[in-house]
C-alpha cells in the first residue's frame, strides 16, 4: 500500500502524462460514460466548465486559429482531461487551449479522459499540467507556484519537488511578483528577460527599478549591463567603506556569486581585497525572506 502511494507521487512529480499512463488512476466506475477500451470518451462540448484553477490567463490567439485548422483537418488528436461533477457535466482539469480551438473549429463533441479529483488535485495536476507542456511566461508561473503554497499550505521545498525544480529556483519565480506592475507586464511581453528582472529585484527602490527597467526597453541593454547599473544605483554598494582599493574581480568570486544567488535565490554581493580580506553581502526582501535564508544557512 505505501509502495502504491509512493508510485503515484512520484507520478504527480513527472506531470499529468505520468498521471495519464498509470493505470491505477482512479476512474469513474460508469461504464456507460467510456468507449469500448475504457480510457477516452467523446463527450459535448457544451457540457464542459473551464477550470477555475487555470494558471493560464492569456493565450496567444493565432496560435490557437493554427491549432484550430489543424483540428478540422485531422481532429483532435490528444485529448483532453475533465472529471464528473454531476448528470452531464464536467470540469476541466487540463487542455483548455485544444478545449478552444476545438470550439473555434466547430466541434460539438471532443475525446476525453475521465478522472476523479479534489480540488486540491485540480490545482496541482492544471498548475503541472500546463509548466510542462505549455510555454508559460514567467508571471504566469510565479503566480501558479504563489497559489499552490497558500491553498495547499506547503513549503517552497515541497513545492519545487511537486513540479521538479529547486526551491531556490521556486523562490525566484515568486519574487517577480514584487516587482512593479510595469516591470511585471514588460516580462510578460518578452520586453526583458527573467534575468533582467532578476537583477532589477535587488533595488530597494521602485523609482530605480522603473527607471533602468525603462533604459533596458529603450536601449536594449543585455543582463549584464543591467547587473552593472544596478550596482551603480543599489544604496549598499557604492556606500560601502573599503580600507583599500577596490580591485576587479576575480573569475573565481563572480562564479560563487552566482553559486550563492542560485543557493539562496537573492542577490549575493563577494568584495575581496588585496589583502584577502572582505565580505559577503546577502539581500533579503522582508523577515520572512530573512527566516527563509536563515533556514538555508542551518540545514
Amino acid at each position: 500500500m505505501d509502495k502504491d502511494k509512493k508510485n503515484r507521487r512520484n507520478a504527480l512529480g513527472r506531470g499529468l502524462s505520468a498521471l495519464l499512463d498509470d493505470q491505477d488512476s482512479p476512474v469513474l466506475p460508469n461504464r456507460r460514460d467510456l468507449n469500448p477500451n475504457g480510457s477516452v470518451s467523446e463527450i459535448l462540448i457544451e457540457q464542459i466548465e473551464t477550470n477555475p484553477f487555470q494558471p493560464r490567463v492569456e493565450f496567444d490567439l493565432v496560435a490557437l486559429e493554427e491549432l484550430s485548422s489543424s483540428i478540422k483537418v485531422q481532429g483532435l488528436i490528444q485529448p483532453i482531461t475533465v472529471r464528473k461533477m454531476g448528470a452531464n457535466a464536467y470540469q476541466l482539469i487540463s487542455g483548455e487551449r485544444r478545449l478552444r480551438a476545438s470550439k473555434l473549429a466547430g466541434l460539438t463533441k471532443i475525446p476525453a479522459y475521465i478522472r476523479t479529483a479534489g480540488d486540491e488535485q485540480m490545482l496541482e495536476m492544471a498548475l503541472i499540467e500546463n509548466i510542462q507542456r505549455e510555454d508559460l511566461n514567467p508571471i504566469e508561473i510565479a503566480l501558479g507556484y504563489e497559489r499552490l503554497v497558500a491553498e495547499l499550505n506547503i513549503t517552497l521545498e515541497t513545492l519545487g519537488d511537486k513540479v521538479g525544480k529547486k526551491r531556490a529556483t521556486v523562490n525566484n519565480y515568486m519574487r517577480l511578483l514584487k516587482l512593479p506592475p510595469l516591470i511585471q507586464l514588460g516580462l510578460k511581453e518578452n520586453k526583458i528577460s527573467m534575468g533582467h528582472a532578476r537583477a532589477l529585484i535587488s533595488l530597494p527602490r521602485t523609482e530605480d527599478q522603473l527607471a533602468i527597467y525603462q533604459e533596458v526597453v529603450d536601449k536594449e541593454l543585455s543582463v549584464r549591463a543591467v547587473e552593472e547599473l544596478v550596482r551603480r544605483v543599489n544604496p549598499d554598494k557604492s556606500t560601502a567603506k573599503t580600507d583599500a582599493p577596490k580591485t576587479r574581480k576575480s573569475e573565481f568570486l563572480v562564479a560563487l556569486e552566482r553559486n550563492l544567488e542560485e543557493k539562496f535565490g537573492n542577490r549575493v554581493l563577494l568584495n575581496q581585497q588585496n589583502s584577502g580580506r572582505g565580505e559577503i553581502k546577502i539581500n533579503f526582501d522582508s523577515t520572512e525572506d530573512l527566516n527563509r535564508i536563515l533556514e538555508i544557512l542551518n540545514s
